[in-house]
């Protein structure tokens, strides 16, 4: 592996840097939100910073240049990703989910037309996607998806219900899992569909998080008639299909540089920091535990550059981008509580008042956090996936 940057890359990290010091709206680092707090103004103000990048070419960046993107290389999609992560640049998990999840699967096993229609769409930032895949009853286990989605003449019937929804409320599209046939085995019965979210019979109920925010829906399908042409690829080869959508999922190069700014605040704190004898940074158990977050952070983006070396040589990455995810996931949860103890009892105060360090920034990450071991597939089916994948060893029974 050859992590070196070449000058090419150099170059196009430093026009990134100054293109977001100077796009970045001021009011965006006033409200400082965290990646599950939601608002009008917060909505606003990210969905127009997305087509200011779409603009460029960056908001989708490895997508062909007809479809919105600049045809990047993965170092440089890497590259964009780490930058607007240091810079805290407006962003939510919409652009993940339509860029990184949709639109590849889209490209690789849609018709001509849904990728015209869809991938341009996500590509210049102009539609939404949720994605539909969690369910009451389910939980992680999506190989149990009973929304049914049942072929009537010329159109599909869904009905069914999601949860844990994130941005149903502003999404134009559902990226729907539904039971097309309940008379096979649960993998071999799964379609892919495109459901647009304004289909009479579909309702979204809000769901409010740990942060207090509305971001999280139930969305209910009650005889939703949709086209034939909704169907991705071919008819029950969705769980194939939602195998690759997931890998691009668990993929996640931002974590380790929202990590490293995070510590570059913490590291000012405490040397501005008085105590009875100097300041916070003198102290040596503060110093072990930011020791020990640098050496978390660096190790996880290592593995983030991993799975891009391999892009760039043309591998695809399996197992590898569980590695990543475990660990990240794992670092991100330590860091939170490391800095926490950093801070002390102020580290608990929410945002907003005058006493919070670092803005809330810890709180935050720390309530977010614990959500971290469920969102793109549970710490045991990424360690399952590394243990089959990655060691040879037997699925378990």
């Amino acid at each position: 592996m050859d992590f070196a940057f070449s000058t090419e890359d150099d170059q196009f990290r430093i026009e990134v840097r100054d293109w977001l010091k100077r796009e970045i709206p001021k009011r965006w680092y006033e409200l400082r939100p965290g990646e599950s707090e939601e608002s009008e103004e917060i909505w606003r103000l990210v969905r127009e910073f997305d087509r200011q990048l779409a603009a460029k070419g960056w908001y989708a960046p490895l997508y062909p240049r007809d479809y919105g993107g600049m045809a990047a290389t993965a170092m440089q999609a890497y590259i964009l990703a780490e930058e607007k992560a240091l810079l805290g640049a407006p962003a939510k998990l919409s652009e993940a989910i339509g860029v990184q999840f949709v639109g590849p699967t889209i490209m690789r096993y849609g018709n001509q037309e849904q990728k015209e229609r869809y991938v341009k769409g996500i590509g210049h930032a102009e539609i939404i996607f949720c994605l539909g895949y969690s369910e009451p009853q389910a939980g992680s286990d999506l190989g149990a998806v009973q929304t049914r989605a049942l072929e009537e003449e010329d159109s599909f019937v869904i009905n069914g219900q999601k949860i844990f929804t994130t941005f149903a409320h502003y999404a134009d599209y559902c990226w729907l899992l539904a039971r097309s046939d309940p008379d096979v085995t649960k993998h071999k019965g799964l379609s892919l569909f495109v459901v647009d979210m304004k289909t009479p019979g579909i309702t979204v109920r809000p769901l409010i998080n740990i942060l207090g925010s509305h971001s999280f829906n139930e969305v209910f399908f009650d005889n939703v008639r949709i086209s034939r042409g909704s169907l991705v690829g071919e008819k029950n080869r969705g769980w194939e299909y939602l195998m690759t959508a997931l890998t691009y999922e668990r993929s996640v190069p931002s974590w380790p540089a929202t990590m490293i700014s995070i510590l570059q605040e913490l590291v000012r704190y405490v040397k501005e920091t008085p105590t009875q004898n100097g300041v916070l940074a003198d102290d040596p158990y503060v110093q072990q535990k930011l020791a020990e977050m640098a050496t978390d952070v660096a190790v996880s983006r290592l593995l983030n550059l991993r799975i891009v070396d391999m892009e760039s040589r043309g591998m695809i990455p399996t197992y590898e981008v569980s590695v990543a995810f475990v660990f990240g996931m794992e670092v991100a949860r330590r860091f939170a509580k490391k800095a926490g103890e950093i801070l002390g009892l102020y580290g608990q105060l929410a945002k907003g008042t005058r006493w919070t360090p670092l803005g809330g920034t810890v709180q935050t990450m720390w309530l977010e956090t614990i959500a971290a071991g469920v969102g793109g597939g549970s710490a045991e089916i990424q360690r399952t996936i590394i243990a089959v994948l990655g060691l040879g060893l037997p699925r378990a029974t």
